[in-house]
């Protein structure tokens, strides 16, 4: 009797796992489908496979629209804000966590006021400080911007994370001359790796994939990143869709990429750290 409960539960889970994976995976079968489609058989035939494979859209996206120059900045600005969301989170979540002064607490709760404002209210405000640093139409402008966007968040999962590593850590390192700045680089940062993971994580998406601050800051053709060159695809009477949908499935590719080395990293710092534990 139990062993037949057992096969039930089982084949009940493979069934669901089967089911979920068949709705993540049709969207993005879809995609790569209608990117080798013509206009025509993208409107008569929707859902299913091209009639006649066209890869000239992708040859088209590099070799016509430069679209090897767009990628180029997407990823600039992606990994740079990325990299400096990480530094920064990773620094001040330290001192929150591990420092007690008068103004802590204040200085945690003002992060978190930039988690639950969204940036794009004080769009006015930025455009002044931008114009004022002399940054607009530079992509410095947008890695400025978008650290900003992620560093709350960060300190928000960090500094949680810092508070469950052991103080006796630390202290066995002060113990043996190492400095606080050696306990961040040796100790707290190779714990950090899950945490550090998962925050990187949740901001590559809304980087990468941003509209609206590329909009906004930057106007010269070359300096364009991916969503922003997308638009320029959609004319007013006719819009390549092939062309759209080749795009997508491109610039989907380093997401894909990213996210499979960061994940397992993430595994990776879980399990160490519970065989440390």
């Amino acid at each position: 009797m139990q062993k037949t409960k057992n096969i039930v539960a089982r084949s009940s889970l493979y069934t669901f796992m089967l089911i979920f994976t068949g709705v993540v995976c049709y969207p993005i079968f879809l995609m790569i489908a209608t990117s080798l489609k013509s206009n025509k058989d993208i409107f008569t035939n929707p859902y299913g496979l091209p009639s006649n494979f066209i890869f000239n859209n992708y040859s088209k996206v590099f070799l016509v629209s430069r679209y090897d120059l767009y990628f180029r900045n997407s990823f600039i600005v992606t990994l740079s804000s990325i990299a400096l969301i990480l530094v920064l989170s990773s620094l001040a979540s330290y001192v929150l966590a591990k420092y007690k002064f008068a103004a802590n607490r204040l200085i945690y709760f003002y992060f978190l006021i930039g988690i639950m404002i969204p940036i794009k209210l004080g769009t006015i405000n930025i455009v002044q400080i931008i114009n004022g640093l002399h940054l607009f139409d530079n992509l410095l402008s947008l890695i400025i911007v978008y650290t900003v966007m992620g560093v709350p968040l960060g300190i928000f999962i960090l500094t949680d994370f810092i508070k469950m590593i052991p103080e006796e850590l630390s202290n066995a390192a002060r113990i043996d001359g190492c400095s606080d700045y050696g306990i961040f680089l040796k100790i707290i940062l190779p714990l950090l790796r899950p945490a550090l993971a998962a925050v990187a994580i949740v901001n590559i998406l809304p980087i990468w994939n941003d509209f609206w601050f590329p909009l906004i800051l930057i106007r010269s053709e070359h300096l364009k990143t991916i969503p922003l060159a997308t638009s320029i695809l959609y004319g007013q009477y006719e819009t390549q869709w092939g062309m759209v949908f080749a795009v997508l499935t491109t610039a989907s590719v380093p997401l894909i990429i990213f996210y499979l080395i960061i994940s397992k990293q993430f595994i990776r710092g879980l399990s160490e750290g519970a065989f440390k534990g």
